[in-house]
Order: structure tokens, then C-alpha cells, then sequence
């Protein structure tokens, strides 16, 4: 047997301390965070126009994990201007300026703005609705519109709980037509400590990163000629695509879902019956008209923004039993999104993706079934994903907006199903008010990841505003005619979401059944070719996805090259496995397991693979 050096992540005894965990609130989370933000924002902004006078402000918000500001100035800030900055908002925190709040009249307010001659301020005071007008004050040397809240002198802050992390682009107001901003994004916590932890989950992520390892792993590419947010995905990156995709289908079929192909592009009609050209123009691709008068009759073709009014017009093409239902039909349909391009990262927030989307046509007294039988899916689907740290979100209309379709009536019986099916289910969860789709609410499914970051992943909307915009029917046991129930669902959500996260949550490293090769054999010499080139027959013959490197490299370099491709299974072949009949193998899961008998390998290699589970 051929003996192998282990890796350093294999050796029990060489393993990294882990730190203390610290717990890192989401500023949503703390009115403690909150306050020092805003007005480490404001600290920020005020350094920024000491040190260059030519810069004027325009918004300065907390964001999750920190706060940014955008600023108009004539010349690029620069890694040694974040410095100098940082070093001026120690020495305005060490003043220990007290953070005065004071209201005014719009008039006084924009007097005061057009004598400081800042018109981004002008723009914003216009589009503050209340009164009076709050300014802040950090002490009597610099003020800002803002609502607050803030607390009462710089000495609260920590300077070192701050930091000043990178810049970044962006237009004014978001629109790409307007003037070109730059925005410094920087984090502030209470502690020293809390940054420390904050900065290591960072280079964590950097480890972790999607893009970097989907560029590693030869998953997927981005191509400007192609345009941002479009990935093009590899051989390895399609054959991990077709894997998640056969197995959700599998598993759908099993629960009786019927599988439906639609186009990726339809009449703006259809979209504006369904309601999404009103609500959702914003996200959409824009118009396609064959002239103008066409184009402004809004008459035309558009790319579909969802897959759920072509799933009704299959539903509608004939008229449906009671016995028919509930009919379930489901579809890997790609969906397109006009993101802007700021907001635009790697697989996570793209503008072409694809839905593992379902619709559900139900009858009011079958959809408290069929929803606990989609959940029901998606639990099993996380389950054999290894996803376990998630929670749901009932996510409910906010009855004060206006974005929403339907009565109150339709809204109270969906979001009763909802609640009724976690109740039932004793499901951790919590309500969204604010965050249903504009036809219905939904269950949606927040993953929290390795770095104790958020993702929504699977979601269930109950909708009983499309089937009666589209007035749906079916033939009830009576012979009247009733109106079904529409339930939408996707367990993944996103496809390509999913793999960026699921690449992230793994660092790569995926499970035996998943990963896109699952075994490779690594001849010791030629002699030896042969051999493994008849076990990795073996093997595909079998459906275990394997292969041999031939490069021809010495036995390190064939292990380390495997160890960097985060292959599950490595069979080594020396002189001495050709005369047994064995490999010897190395996991990534177990580490060095010896010399095992070729048809021991294969067949515990085909038990591993169909329960879900590592060799």
C-alpha cells in the first residue's frame, strides 16, 4: 500500500483554536448600533469636507453591518485618503462634540442649504414630506438633514470599534442617467472586540468567497461581452446545475408534480393582466415594440420577470374537474430581472436566474394540505442539501401601502393558511409585515450561513388575487362553477442563488453526492495507467462520476492537486493495489482510510451517493 502524507486539516491534534463566539447584531437589530452609526456617518462626512472642501454630501444611511455616505468630489478618493479621513474622525470623536438635534421650518432649512451651496441637500429636503425639519449638529461645526437618531456627544463612540473598509461607485439617487457619486462604506461597533469579529468573518467570506471559488473550481465565468449579472456556466458548473435540478425533479415527481416548459418571452398583455406590469414595471427588461407608435401604445413583447402567468394559461387552456385537482405543475423556468448594475454580486443578485418554480391549483378546502405538503418538501430538500440553520418568515402585507392587489378579505384567509401551517407545524418563525409579493403573502425560508450572514432560499405564497384576475374555474362536485386557489413555491428560490450560497456554506468543499467529481484516481506511474483507467470505467459505468489524472506529476503533486480541486474521493494506485485488486483511499470527510478492495470502493461509493451522505 502506497502511503500517503496528511494534510494538516485532517490531524485532530493540528487544529486551529476556534475564538470565543461574539455575537454581531444587524443594526435593525440595535438602537444602540443604530445611533452609533448614524452618527459615526455623520462624524465621517464632516471629516470628509474638512480635509477636502470641495466635496459636498448627499445620503449617509446605516446598512446592516455598517453605514456609507456618498459624496460628489472632484478628484477619486484613494486607500491613503480612507486613512487621512479615519485619523480626522479620531481627532473630531476625541472633541467630544455634543450631538445636538434641532428642528426648523422648510423655509429656514433650504435658506441654510443654499447658503452652504450644497443642492444634493435641496433635492433631499424636497423629497422629506413632514415637518418641522430636523438638522443634527456635531457641535457648531457641521450640520446634515437627518432624522436620527444619533446619541449625545462623539465620546460615546469607540475609534477603535471604527473603520473605514473601501469605496465604491454610485449614482445619485440610483439612476444612471444622474450625476456619479463615490460612497465610502465603513462599519462602526461598541467594541474593539465586536470589530475584530466583524474583520474576521470578512476574511473568512473572502475565503469562502463564490466568485473566487467558482473561478477556482471552473464552475462558472462572467464575460463583459455578454454583460454583468448574465453567468455563463462550465461543463463541472452545468453538471452541478443538472444534479440539483434531477434531484428536485425526482423528488417532485414522487408528489405528483406534472413538469411544463414555457417560453422566455410573451405580449406585455400577459403581464398586464397579471398585474406585474403595473406593480413591477421598475424590474423589468424594457419593452420590445416593432415601431414606435407600437412602443407608445406600450404594445409589444417583454422578457418574463416570472413564470406563474404562463402556468395559468396551461391551467386555463381547458376547462378543469374537481377531480383534477390539486394540479401541481412545476417548471426550471429562467426569469429576468433588470437589476441595477451597483447592485449586482456574483451568482447571488444576477439578472437572468432560474426558478425551481411550482403552482399549485387547489381547492379552498385542499390548500391547508397541499401548503404543509410543500413545506414539507422543502424541509426534506434542506435536509439532504445539509442546511440546517434556517427560520421562516411570514411575510404579510403592510395594509398602509398601496403596492398590493386584492381585498382585505382575500389577504386575511392566505395569511390565515400561513399561519395556521406553521402554528401546526411548531415552526421558529417571525412576521414581515412589508414583505409579501404584491398578489398574495408568503412563507419564505431565511438560511443563515456559515458567517451567520442571511439568505432567503425557499419560499410558499398563497394567492387568491391571480385566479381572479384571470378568472379561473373548475367544475365543483355540484356542477357549479368555483374559483381555485393558487399556491406558488420554489424550494431552491434562485438556482444560481442557491449554488452561490451552497458554494460558500460548503468553502467548496461538496458533499460526495453533489460535488461534480466525485472520485479520482491518481496512478503512481505508468505501469500502473492501465488499472485505473479500468476502475474509472468501473466506476462511470456505475454512475459515480470519476476520473484519473494522467498528467504523469509525482504522488505529491497528484495529491495536492486533488486536495485544491476539493475532490471527495482519492484513490491512490501503487504496484501493490494493482496486485490486490485494491485502492487506496483518502477522503476528504474521514481522511486516510487504507487499502480497500476495488468493489468494496465502488459499492460503498453507490451506497454513500443514493442516501446523501459522505464516504
Amino acid at each position: 500500500m502506497v502511503q500517503q502524507p496528511m494534510s494538516p486539516n485532517q490531524d485532530p491534534n493540528n487544529q486551529p483554536e476556534q475564538p470565543e463566539k461574539i455575537y454581531l447584531p444587524r443594526t435593525s437589530e440595535s438602537e444602540t448600533l443604530k445611533k452609533i452609526r448614524h452618527t459615526a456617518s455623520h462624524v465621517m462626512a464632516m471629516a470628509v469636507q474638512k480635509l477636502f472642501p470641495k466635496a459636498q454630501v448627499t445620503i449617509g444611511p446605516w446598512i446592516e453591518n455598517g453605514f456609507y455616505y456618498d459624496f460628489d468630489n472632484p478628484e477619486p478618493f484613494s486607500d491613503k485618503d480612507l486613512k487621512a479621513i479615519q485619523k480626522e474622525m479620531v481627532k473630531i470623536i476625541n472633541r467630544k462634540l455634543p450631538v445636538i438635534r434641532e428642528e426648523v421650518s422648510r423655509e429656514e432649512a433650504q435658506r441654510r442649504i443654499q447658503e452652504i451651496k450644497e443642492p444634493y441637500k435641496l433635492e433631499i429636503l424636497a423629497d422629506i414630506k413632514q415637518e418641522p425639519i430636523t438638522i443634527y449638529h456635531l457641535g457648531e461645526d457641521w450640520w446634515d438633514l437627518c432624522a436620527g437618531p444619533h446619541v449625545e456627544n462623539t465620546k460615546e463612540l469607540n475609534p477603535k470599534a471604527i473603520e473605514l473598509e473601501s469605496v465604491a461607485g454610485a449614482y445619485w439617487r440610483g439612476d444612471e442617467t444622474k450625476a456619479q457619486l463615490q460612497r465610502i462604506y465603513a462599519t462602526a461597533w461598541e467594541t474593539p472586540e465586536q470589530l475584530a469579529e466583524y474583520k474576521r468573518r470578512k476574511e473568512e467570506a473572502l475565503r469562502r468567497d463564490h466568485r473566487k471559488l467558482g473561478k477556482e473550481l471552473g464552475l462558472f465565468i462572467f464575460s463583459d461581452l455578454v454583460g454583468p449579472g448574465l453567468p455563463l456556466w462550465t461543463p463541472k458548473g452545468t453538471l452541478l446545475r443538472s444534479l440539483l435540478e434531477d434531484f428536485l425533479k425526482q423528488e417532485q415527481l414522487k408528489r405528483g408534480y406534472l413538469p411544463v416548459v414555457t417560453p422566455h418571452i410573451a405580449k406585455v398583455d400577459l403581464f398586464k393582466k397579471s398585474g406585474h406590469w403595473q406593480k413591477y414595471k421598475e424590474d423589468m427588461f424594457p419593452l420590445m415594440a416593432e415601431n414606435a407608435d407600437l412602443a407608445a401604445l406600450e404594445q409589444g413583447f417583454v422578457m418574463k420577470p416570472m413564470n406563474c402567468p404562463f402556468h395559468i394559461q396551461i391551467y386555463q387552456s381547458e376547462l378543469r374537474s374537481y377531480r383534477e385537482l390539486p394540479m401541481r405543475l412545476a417548471e426550471f423556468g429562467t426569469v429576468y430581472r433588470y437589476e441595477q448594475s451597483g447592485e449586482l454580486g456574483g451568482l447571488t443578485r444576477v439578472r437572468g436566474f432560474t426558478v425551481d418554480d411550482s403552482h399549485l391549483f387547489v381547492t379552498p378546502e385542499q390548500l391547508d394540505d397541499e401548503f404543509l405538503n410543500v413545506v414539507d418538501l422543502i424541509l426534506s430538500v434542506f435536509q439532504k442539501l445539509q442546511l440546517k440553520n434556517f427560520k421562516a418568515r411570514l411575510s404579510f402585507r403592510d395594509p398602509a401601502s398601496d403596492k398590493y392587489i386584492g381585498s382585505d378579505e382575500v389577504w386575511d384567509k392566505a395569511e390565515g393558511a400561513i399561519r395556521r401551517a406553521v402554528e401546526k407545524l411548531g415552526m421558529n418563525h417571525f412576521e414581515g409585515i412589508g414583505e409579501a409579493a404584491f398578489y398574495g403573502p408568503k412563507l419564505d425560508f431565511i438560511f443563515q450561513d456559515a458567517l451567520e450572514r442571511e439568505w432567503q432560499l425557499g419560499t410558499v405564497q398563497v394567492d387568491y388575487n391571480l385566479p381572479e384576475r384571470f378568472e379561473l374555474e373548475y367544475v365543483a362536485e355540484d356542477g357549479s362553477r368555483k374559483r381555485p386557489v393558487m399556491i406558488h413555491r420554489a424550494p431552491f428560490g434562485s438556482l444560481e442563488r442557491l449554488i452561490g450560497i451552497l458554494i460558500e456554506e460548503y468553502a467548496g468543499d461538496f458533499p460526495l453526492w453533489l460535488a461534480p467529481v466525485q472520485a479520482r484516481l491518481l496512478p503512481v506511474g505508468d505501469a500502473q495507467l492501465d488499472f485505473t483507467k479500468d476502475v474509472a470505467a468501473k466506476m462511470l459505468a456505475l454512475g459515480i462520476r470519476a476520473e484519473v489524472d494522467n498528467s504523469g506529476d509525482r504522488l505529491g503533486k497528484l495529491i495536492r492537486n486533488a486536495e485544491k480541486d476539493k475532490i471527495p474521493v482519492m484513490a491512490v494506485v501503487g504496484a501493490k493495489e494493482v496486485e490486490t485488486n485494491s485502492l487506496s483511499i483518502r477522503t476528504r470527510a474521514s481522511g486516510e482510510l487504507g487499502a480497500i478492495p476495488v468493489d468494496e470502493v465502488v459499492q460503498k461509493m453507490k451506497d454513500a451517493i443514493a442516501n446523501y451522505e459522505n464516504f
